[in-house]
């Protein structure tokens, strides 16, 4: 079926995106050639562009290029080679604190006319509420305790100052899949690693206390063909209601 049989004006073509999204593996081995810092900050500034919930936009990027500092982190990464092969490696992150900063975000969406007062104040509110766990972690407590008890009576939706990581991870990995795709659209490879050690990465990167390691993203030029990969039928995985 072409793209144009599909409703709408797309400005791009569904199939090249299409192509893309399947072209995209994991790279395993990396060769030495170095990559242009230029390049990665365009990538990094694509990866800013995924959604974020209430637009808090806590992603934060850690880059890695200098050789003594991939070697280092190696370790906190379970020894895996592509950490030492790629000559960079972003680090991405959640900042716990990204609601703290709400004012900022709203400010620059006012600015950019993309919200009304009236919305933002709605935001204030509602970030409020879901976020602030209030002094000695009362606010956690009964939004902890409460919540899974009135949720049986009403819908409620998780509450972030309960799952904050789980709501970051999310966040975070919107924004790593953005780059992944852009350094595929480049010619560059990823891999996207969960097996490291969270406290370990931190304290050897010497992060902020707030920054909370979600994934480490390996890129840089593939020193190997494209791998073989299969997904399952799509009927398998999708139920229609």
């Amino acid at each position: 079926m072409s793209d144009s049989n599909f409703p709408g004006t797309p400005q791009f073509e569904l199939s090249q995106f299409e192509q893309l999204a399947r072209k995209r593996r994991a790279t395993r081995h990396f060769s030495p050639q170095p990559v242009e810092r230029e390049l990665v900050e365009r990538l990094l500034r694509t990866a800013q562009w995924a959604p974020s919930g209430y637009n808090l936009q806590p992603t934060r990027f850690v880059v890695v290029s200098d050789p003594a500092n991939r070697l280092r982190i190696t370790r906190a990464c379970m020894n895996q080679q592509a950490v030492g092969e790629a000559p960079i490696v972003v680090v991405f992150a959640g900042d716990r604190r990204a609601a703290d900063r709400l004012e900022e975000t709203l400010g620059s969406d006012l600015a950019a006319g993309a919200i009304t007062p009236d919305h933002a104040n709605f935001l204030r509110r509602i970030v409020r509420l879901m976020f602030r766990q209030g002094p000695l972690g009362i606010g956690w407590f009964w939004k902890a305790t409460l919540i899974p008890v009135a949720r049986v009576f009403v819908p409620i939706p998780q509450f972030m100052a309960v799952h904050k990581r789980f709501w970051l991870a999310k966040q975070v990995m919107l924004c790593a899949m953005n780059f992944m795709l852009a350094a595929e659209a480049a010619g560059l490879g990823t891999v996207p690693m969960e097996g490291f050690d969270s406290g370990r990465l931190r304290r050897t990167l010497d992060l902020p206390p707030s920054w909370e390691p979600i994934l480490v993203v390996p890129v840089g030029y593939a020193n190997a063909g494209p791998a073989k990969k299969s997904r399952l039928a799509l009927g398998r995985v999708t139920i229609w209601r």
